[in-house]
């Protein structure tokens, strides 16, 4: 087609075709700014709505719900505060505008300014929500509790209808989900050129990952929920549980777990993970040693206010403790089947749908502890350091009761007439005189006194010592000093007094506190701090020879026939180990203590045993645990008759 030559006219119909073109573009882009407008006016209109049922839901409907405890309502209501406080500053910000094209430049940077504090507002909410909505469908099984509700919420609420509660609580997660389609209405109704088209379509994507964020962490969540239960079954019922797919996942776990150990393959090291565990345990291990030494301290002084103010927020706080520590666990379970599919996607490039699911389940779990552990980290030990200050101050008030109590009962002792520069020099010169009876005593208990003192140990336990002796050595022997409850990765729970040998002076972590150790059977990691050197007491025949280190000679009778004058030494027996009674036929001995001997052999004539007689109690006890020793002379100091002057003390 020939075109029109420079400086000729178009034909009319070329120009009425031009004309007809650019008036339909303009009715165009005059409907998408009407469309525009109208999809703003509406994203502000029902925002302004939403604010308001939200003020109603949370102070006039809570308030006038006296028969739920404040407890459910916590839950039904959850953090609605903290969504009416963004909102509330949101909706602010659009009606701050003074024109509808202002209103529309502002709307994207508003959705970019509040987009942080939207998205931990919301997934609190939406996490909870399942949560809240059961509790309202369990109040529809008591017909007179759901009546009352009903009322309320019909006599402020009338369009919220039947569904009452319901209507209201899921009014946030609509919302937040609707974001995205108003500002999507919006952007698709704004031409590209547009100033405010780059903000609107950024304000898009940043609600739809708010969506995203919202919907991973609500998962995790449930993750979460779900391996948090603690459940108390019985044998029967675990028993019943135990089928073909758990015993293959135990297997595969238990296979990962030694292939690791023996260096087959690597563990999957996580720094961040670790740290915040150790912290935690650290954390939960204070919780329950003191919450242990609070109950003894209250048993023994009854103290009400330290029960209210700290042994009752102590045990609470110990059973928040439980749900981390589950996650913790199940979390090393799925990190194991985790390692395990990693490898099998290296080797074969693929994976089940069930393993897939596997993977994401220990990624969200994983996720979601390295983001909660911090925080509950952080108010657990708040929370303890809060308690541990009431715990000084209840101390200190009761120091200053028992100070101004000694002070009256000193007002009374005789000395109180004695000045001060005398009664220290009579205490300084009392306390010599005694040191050295002391001393004397100690000299002559430890030239009787059997050496190594060593717990001795039962046939069954000889013989694993032996057996621990041949394969490490004695010098690698340790005892357990106290009782010691396994609660970590790999912990042994061990009984006082048992004897392991070491094979590590640290954990996989370089830390030093943790011991790897081998009782014979089982292997795992102690607190070092309960582990002292055990020497081993070789077994020979008892020597009936005073001082020896398996048995005692008692005097002769002969000497306690002997004159006066031949200045005999004066003996007494004492048990050279503390002994557990272990029935009505036997009695308890702590180191030291003095006891008489009634029978030097038991009924069968055994001169293993012996009757003796302790703080009243007849029973009897192993006769290498008793030793004489010399009787030391009776020891004291009395004050000077009142009569007496002072400085002649």
């Amino acid at each position: 087609m020939a075109g029109y030559q420079e400086g000729e006219s178009p034909s009319p119909g070329e120009n009425s075709g031009d004309e007809s073109q650019g008036d339909e573009a303009i009715k165009i882009l005059e409907k998408m700014k009407l469309n525009q407008r109208l999809a703003a006016k509406e994203l502000i209109s029902t925002e302004a709505r939403y604010v308001h049922n939200l003020q109603l839901c949370a102070s006039d409907i809570r308030s006038q719900l006296h028969e739920l405890p404040e407890e459910d309502l916590d839950v039904i209501f959850s953090n609605i505060n903290d969504v009416i406080k963004v909102n509330s500053r949101f909706l602010k910000g659009l009606e701050e505008a003074e024109s509808e094209e202002e209103q529309l430049s502002l709307l994207g940077n508003l959705f970019l300014e509040f987009q942080e504090e939207m998205e931990s507002a919301y997934k609190v909410y939406c996490a909870s929500y399942d949560q809240a909505l059961a509790l309202v469908e369990s109040y529809k099984k008591v017909p007179k509790l759901q009546k009352a509700i009903q009322d309320v919420i019909t006599a402020l609420v009338p369009q919220a209808g039947a569904s009452g509660l319901t209507f209201l609580l899921v009014m946030p997660v609509q919302r937040v989900t609707r974001y995205p389609l108003l500002l999507q209405k919006i952007l698709e109704n704004t031409p590209p050129d547009d100033q405010a088209y780059e903000n609107l379509q950024r304000a898009t994507r940043a609600m739809q990952e708010v969506n995203s964020n919202i919907n991973e962490y609500k998962r995790r969540k449930e993750i979460a929920t779900k391996y948090n239960k603690l459940e108390h079954l019985t044998v029967r019922e675990r028993l019943a549980r135990i089928n073909t797919h758990s015993i293959s996942k135990k297997t595969l776990r238990l296979s990962q777990l030694f292939k690791q150990e023996a260096g087959i393959v690597t563990r999957t090291e996580d720094r961040e993970f670790d740290d915040l565990e150790e912290k935690f345990h650290w954390v939960a291990l204070c919780v329950n040693e003191l919450k242990s030494n609070v109950a003894s301290y209250l048993e023994n002084l009854e103290k009400q206010r330290l029960e209210r103010l700290v042994y009752h927020p102590l045990s609470h706080l110990s059973k928040a403790l439980l749900g981390p520590q589950n996650l913790i666990k199940k979390r090393l379970d799925k990190l194991l089947d985790f390692e395990r599919i990693e490898e099998k996607l290296a080797e074969a490039g693929s994976m089940t749908y069930e393993e897939e699911a596997t993977r994401h389940t220990y990624q969200a779990l994983n996720s979601l502890l390295v983001s909660e552990l911090p925080r509950f980290n952080q108010v657990a030990t708040q929370w303890l350091s809060q308690i541990l200050h009431t715990l000084m101050a209840l101390q200190r008030d009761l120091a200053q009761q028992v100070l101004q109590r000694a002070e009256g009962e000193m007002a009374q002792l005789p000395h109180s007439h004695v000045s001060e520069s005398d009664f220290r020099k009579l205490v300084e010169d009392t306390l010599g005189k005694t040191s050295a009876q002391l001393h004397s005593f100690r000299q002559n208990f430890e030239k009787v006194l059997p050496v190594p003192i060593t717990q001795p140990l039962q046939p069954a336990a000889e013989r694993q010592v032996q057996t621990l002796v041949s394969k490490y050595g004695p010098s690698k022997l340790y005892q357990v000093t106290s009782n010691i409850s396994g609660s970590g990765n790999l912990a042994l729970t061990l009984q006082r007094g048992q004897i392991v040998a070491l094979l590590q002076d640290r954990d996989t972590r370089g830390n030093t506190n943790r011991w790897l150790v081998d009782t014979g059977g089982y292997r795992g990691y102690v607190p070092a701090g309960k582990l002292e050197p055990y020497q081993v007491v070789s077994h020979e025949e008892p020597s009936m020879q005073t001082g020896s280190g398996d048995g005692f000679r008692f005097p002769p009778a002969e000497a306690s026939r002997a004159p006066a004058h031949a200045a005999m030494p004066v003996f007494q027996v004492v048990a050279a180990y503390p002994f557990a009674a272990r029935s009505s036929h036997e009695v308890s001995l702590q180191a030291g203590q003095p006891v008489t001997v009634l029978e030097r052999q038991d009924k069968k004539g055994n001169p293993e045993w012996s009757l003796v007689e302790v703080n009243g109690q007849r029973g009897y006890v192993p006769s290498n645990f008793l030793v004489p020793v010399p009787s030391p002379a009776p020891w004291g100091w009395s004050l000077p008759p009142c009569d007496s002057p002072p400085s002649h003390m």
